[in-house]
């Protein structure tokens, strides 16, 4: 039988222990692609106690995903209440003026959308589930990508009208980057237009990926009442006062022809992603409810297939289900495959064992400023950790205590005396960055980070009170807390400039600065991240000579440089590209000449923006066995570099941002034309019930007061969500403004 035929069979039928070795659901990690039989060296090495697996078999690391406003938080508030971690309910946005549990911050209070990703623990039956709520905004992109990178499954949440939106695209990126299963879970039901069937529709064509709903709703929008399951057939019912009782009943009459169709089409999907119902498909005999859960469990772990579930979580149905599935089909920390490399060894890649009788590996993936000092969230990949003992940082070979460990529930915290492998916990007192891997000493292994994404929008700003200490202060907190934060001083004009993933990202931490630190700043025009790059292959022979008694200066380079092609230019932004032969410039030399191509990608002529897109092929040069230093080639390859960049026909390139409007269908042509006034380019238009989405792509340049425009053109009923798309040539007459602009700005300096 083929490999690929045998392991779902494995994978559904041996302990975790063995699911773990044979790793069917993928691999994490930058070093993770090799084969199965590599899998064995480190996994033999002393056998996990009973005890530790059935602590991991009931353990579930889970983050609730969606585009935003799609009911994450609320989602997240109800799990809390059925599971016995809160006693009442609070909303987001609320009128009793509490605010939702994870949502603990004012601004997110105030504002009504979630800025941290915050995590907490609960039991549900004897099961454990670490869960972390991570924001819907694409200006908080990274909450999501570290959350993710930690956790070993997710549920997508889908709203019931929207659908798959430009967010939900970039978290199911994201998803994949890591290799994390999803369950898709619908919510909403009860708003007017809800149809599940088109967003499992959404699912498999936008997604592109194999979905079947597991439920079957009991009427819709306001009559919403339950949900019938597909695989018991039973309609289920939430009773109470909040949804907490559950009651079962018989699939009512005029549903049964429509869940005997869920059902087959259920049968159907799976038989396309699932070997063992693929067969008794053929067979054409009736599978168990027993097989069709084990089947959904193997396809969602090995990501071939999300099962799909439906509810109102305002509303509260569904959420109990919602656990279930999580239970049911989402992978424990022993069935997902985690790598890690072994400094000592030429990062060669090992495997994880997530049991804790082996030595401690833990990811720091998200740093916090509390009132007790830094906050330190871990993942434990791999033995166990305990208060008192040492952990060793791998970055620094420093050695830490371990003072204080906790267990997080959203900004409250609980004590614990240790915590065991494929937990998350925190840690106080230790001085990390966000990605830093920690072990106990006996091995030296790092974990892969986390993916960075670069910043889009710049602002300058300037403290209202010079002299304010914590000004400097809170700019480093935040840029250690978060990557995609970014500060630099301006070489020139001597301001700060802050940098992020857009306006509200920037803005929430201006406003953090006056709430957390009491420093006032004003903010200059917001800055585009231009970049320049060449359009055609240029060549270079460039001689760097200085004499001024005694030892001199002498270096000569000699090549092209061409640009990038654009579908390698996401991995490959710059490339030096070493083609001398027969000694002509001496190897030791030639580390020199890529440093001086470097210095010159720092600041283009143009505009003064980084210069991106571009390949230095060095071929030929000439070295004087006095003169010639690497601060000769140093700077010859740099004078090169600058020379060919200005005969290569060189352009400036701006941000284009993926947009997406929603409006009522009335206002879809006033959408359309203040997109067009924008220089947008309209991709999709697509029509729902009474409301309209528009997908454009616009310079990001001409997106600056956008929010307002929308809501007087919509009466305010427009929404829009903006992310970043690719880097794209300006219209010539702009690139001759902005380059006036830049020459008038060096004029002033002199």
């Amino acid at each position: 039988m083929a490999l690929s035929m045998l392991l779902p069979r494995l994978a559904g039928s041996g302990t975790g222990f063995v699911r773990a070795a044979i790793a069917t659901s993928g691999l994490r990690g930058a070093a993770g692609r090799t084969g199965i039989l590599g899998l064995t060296r480190r996994w033999a090495s002393s056998a996990p106690t009973p005890e530790d697996i059935d602590r991991l078999k009931h353990l579930r690391n889970i983050g609730i995903s969606a585009h935003i406003d799609s009911g994450k938080t609320t989602v997240t508030e109800r799990i809390l209440y059925y599971t016995g971690r809160i006693k009442e309910i609070h909303e987001v946005r609320g009128k009793d003026n509490v605010g939702a549990t994870m949502d603990w911050m004012d601004l997110e209070r105030e504002k009504g959308i979630t800025i941290q990703s915050a995590a907490t623990y609960a039991q549900w039956g004897d099961t454990n589930l670490n869960i972390i709520d991570t924001p819907g905004h694409v200006d908080f992109t990274i909450e999501v990508e570290r959350a993710l990178r930690v956790l070993d499954g997710a549920v997508l949440v889908l709203c019931s009208v929207s659908g798959v939106q430009s967010q939900t695209i970039t978290v199911d990126r994201q998803m994949r980057r890591y290799n994390v299963p999803r369950i898709s879970f619908i919510n909403k039901m009860d708003r007017a237009g809800a149809n599940p069937s088109r967003i499992i529709e959404q699912i498999r064509t936008k997604l592109k990926l194999p979905a079947a709903a597991l439920q079957v709703p009991i009427g819709s929008e306001d009559a919403f009442e339950g949900v019938v399951d597909v695989l018991s057939q039973k309609a289920v019912y939430n009773k109470g006062a909040r949804g907490e009782d559950i009651v079962y009943g018989e699939v009512p009459t005029h549903l049964a022809e429509v869940v005997q169709e869920a059902r087959e089409e259920l049968i159907a999907t799976l038989a396309e992603v699932d070997d063992e119902i693929g067969e008794l498909f053929i067979e054409e005999k009736t599978p168990t409810e027993d097989q069709l859960r084990d089947a959904i469990r193997r396809a969602t772990i090995a990501r071939k297939f999300t099962p799909v579930l439906m509810g109102s979580a305002i509303k509260d149905k569904g959420i109990q289900s919602l656990l279930d599935a999580v239970i049911r089909y989402l992978p424990t920390p022993t069935e997902v495959r985690n790598t890690m490399l072994d400094i000592d060894n030429n990062e060669q890649v090992l495997d994880v064992v997530p049991y804790s009788n082996q030595p401690f590996v833990g990811l720091a993936f998200k740093l916090e400023e509390g009132k007790y000092g830094q906050l330190t969230y871990i993942r434990v990949y791999q033995g166990r950790l305990e208060k008192g003992q040492f952990a060793y940082h791998v970055k620094t070979g420093k050695k830490v205590k371990i003072s204080r460990l906790v267990r997080m529930h959203s900004n409250s915290m609980e004590d614990v005396d240790s915590v065991g492998a494929g937990e998350i916990c925190a840690l106080f007192g230790i001085d990390c960055a966000s990605g830093d891997t920690f072990t106990d000493g006996t091995i030296n292994c790092s974990m892969s980070t986390m993916f960075v994404p670069d910043s889009v929008i710049s602002l300058s700003l300037t403290p209202k009170d010079k002299n304010s200490p914590n000004f400097s202060k809170a700019l480093n907190r935040f840029q250690r807390e978060d990557p995609t934060f970014r500060v630099h001083v301006d070489s020139e004009s001597k301001q700060t400039i802050i940098s992020g993933m857009g306006e509200l990202h920037l803005d929430i931490y201006v406003e953090r600065m006056r709430r957390e630190y009491g420093v006032d700043c004003t903010t200059g025009k917001p800055q585009v991240a231009f970049r320049e790059t060449a359009t055609r292959r240029s060549p270079f022979s460039y001689t760097h000579k200085k004499q001024s008694g005694g030892a001199g200066q002498f270096a000569r380079v000699a090549g092209y440089i061409e640009p990038i092609e654009e579908d390698q230019l996401a991995e490959l932004p710059h490339e030096f590209v070493n083609n001398v032969v027969g000694g002509n410039i001496p190897t030791n030399y030639i580390p020199a000449c890529e440093k001086g191509f470097t210095d010159g990608l720092h600041e283009g002529f143009m505009v003064g923006h980084p210069i991106v897109g571009v390949r230095m092929v060095l071929q030929d040069g000439a070295a004087h066995s006095v003169d010639s230093s690497e601060l000769a080639f140093r700077l010859a390859a740099f004078h090169a570099f600058r020379e060919s960049f200005k005969a290569s026909n060189p352009r400036v390139l701006e941000p284009v941002m993926t947009v997406e409007v929603s409006a009522p269908i009335e206002f879809q042509g006033s959408v359309l034309g203040s997109l067009n006034k924008r220089k947008g380019l309209i991709i999709d238009t697509e029509t729902q019930e009474d409301y309209c989405v528009v997908v454009s792509e616009v310079p990001l340049n001409n997106m600056f007061g956008y929010s307002t425009e929308l809501r007087s053109a919509t009466q305010g009923k427009g929404e829009f969500s903006m992310e970043y798309k690719k880097h794209a040539p300006v219209l010539p007459n702009i690139q001759e403004e902005l380059i006036k602009e830049h020459q008038k700005k060096l004029a002033e300096k002199k």
